[in-house]
């Protein structure tokens, strides 16, 4: 009876880690890890909830292909006041490009598109494109490349993050002449456009006139969602079946997708803002979230919602070099050059001109990376990484096989959450690589 009553216990305290059933949790101390120290990380994320500034906060971090920590506090959803679970799902926004440009990546090592291939030869939309130089239009020097689509520098712009003369013409086709993004209400914005299928968007952004020449600067875009459309083109699949087919179902990651089933909206939680008088505010439901109800747009550049552990699949198949658990996804000498710096020096000292961080950050194909030591933020040469809008983040560093990601579901999250945690995750190394 006490071996029974022992092993009903013991499948109570597992059963949350059932869901990375390849990917095992490991004391700290036996990859080079302080249990003490990590223990600093909950009262972080607890004080960031108490002080109302966000709803709820999960953490993970794997070391060596061993999970050592994975906490959350706080709300999964402000309304029903339902707790964050192991297993809730948040939307990644663009988080969703590395793994976009992975399933590209799997194309090209198929020798079906090559990265210097002109996108004009898959889509024809963006055949002949000219370039708005000084209110003047003027011939692109060249057709915008698949890599130049990966680096953000096409030419694109993403029509809502700036006013450029561009950008405006991006909103116009894309929600109508005057229309004004509100990011407080993105229900309202995806009702009101009339983008619904990666074709629409091609077609409404293809006779647009290139915010500047291809490969002469980083510019922050639509890019992926293009190279979304190229995926299909090549493909002959949908995105959402070509990265379930490809990515998803192979690596196990049973909880990612572009629309929620509605057997998991009851792990899918709401997104927040703060309001004129700082009150945390909602502004996407689960049950009329358009993540959730008859999805037509497969954002790649921002349209999947996952898990924590789903999302660890994919980057630890990353760190791994192209492998988890004998599936093979990408050879190492891809995720090289996924992670190659793709800058000009000249355009790396554009690309974040913080004091402090400029020239030691730069973009590979489809993540930013560190090209030198940090020198002001804990971390390694090499590392990659990328985020999301509504406060989701999550980095790879090789020389300490390590990955780690905070999960977050507001607009207007705290930015300093992401490095005051990073840090806590850098002093509880105690053994370096």
């Amino acid at each position: 009876m006490r071996v029974l009553r022992f092993l009903v216990v013991l499948t109570i305290v597992l059963t949350p880690l059932a869901s990375g059933k390849d990917l095992r949790t490991a004391r700290p101390e036996s990859v080079g890890m302080s249990s003490e120290r990590l223990a600093r990380i909950k009262p972080l994320l607890q004080r960031y909830v108490d002080e109302g500034k966000i709803a709820g906060i999960q953490t993970l971090i794997a070391r060596k292909g061993k999970v050592v920590h994975f906490e959350q506090v706080g709300k999964l959803d402000l309304e029903t006041g339902s707790d964050l679970k192991d297993d809730s799902l948040f939307r990644i926004y663009s988080m969703t490009k590395p793994i976009t440009t992975t399933a590209a990546m799997i194309l090209y090592e198929e020798g079906k598109l090559q990265l210097n291939d002109p996108v004009e030869k898959y889509l024809p939309a963006f055949k002949d494109k000219k370039v708005l130089i000084d209110g003047a239009l003027v011939d692109a020097t060249h057709a915008f490349t698949i890599r130049e689509l990966m680096s953000h520098t096409s030419g694109l712009t993403y029509g809502i993050f700036g006013n450029s003369a561009i950008d405006q013409q991006y909103r116009a086709a894309m929600f109508g002449e005057d229309y004004q993004f509100n990011f407080s209400n993105t229900t309202v914005n995806a009702n009101a456009s009339k983008i619904k299928t990666l074709d629409d968007l091609v077609n409404a952004i293809g006779p647009i006139p290139l915010q500047y020449q291809p490969g002469t600067q980083w510019v922050y875009s639509l890019s992926v969602d293009i190279l979304g459309a190229v995926i299909e083109k090549v493909s002959g699949q949908s995105l959402d079946v070509f990265m379930r087919e490809r990515i998803f179902e192979p690596l196990k990651m049973h909880d990612t997708f572009f629309e929620v089933p509605a057997d998991k909206i009851h792990r899918f939680g709401t997104l927040q803002i703060k309001d004129a008088e700082g009150k945390l505010t909602v502004i996407d439901r689960p049950q009329t979230s358009d993540f959730s109800n008859d999805v037509t747009f497969f954002s790649g550049g921002g349209g999947l919602v996952s898990s924590a552990m789903d999302y660890l699949h994919y980057s630890q198949m990353m760190l791994n070099g192209g492998e988890l658990n004998g599936v093979r996804m990408l050879s190492p000498t891809t995720i090289e050059l996924m992670t190659r710096d793709q800058l000009s020096k000249e355009m790396r000292l554009r690309y974040d001109p913080r004091p402090g961080i400029m020239g030691d950050v730069s973009f590979g194909l489809g993540f930013g990376i560190t090209v030198k030591s940090p020198r002001i933020r804990s971390g390694s040469k090499g590392m990659y990484r990328w985020a999301g809008i509504a406060g989701t983040d999550f980095w790879i560093d090789p020389k300490e096989d390590l990955t780690a990601m905070v999960l977050v579901q507001m607009m207007g999250y705290p930015p300093a959450l992401r490095n005051e945690f990073k840090t806590l995750v850098y002093q509880a190394i105690t053994e370096i690589n």
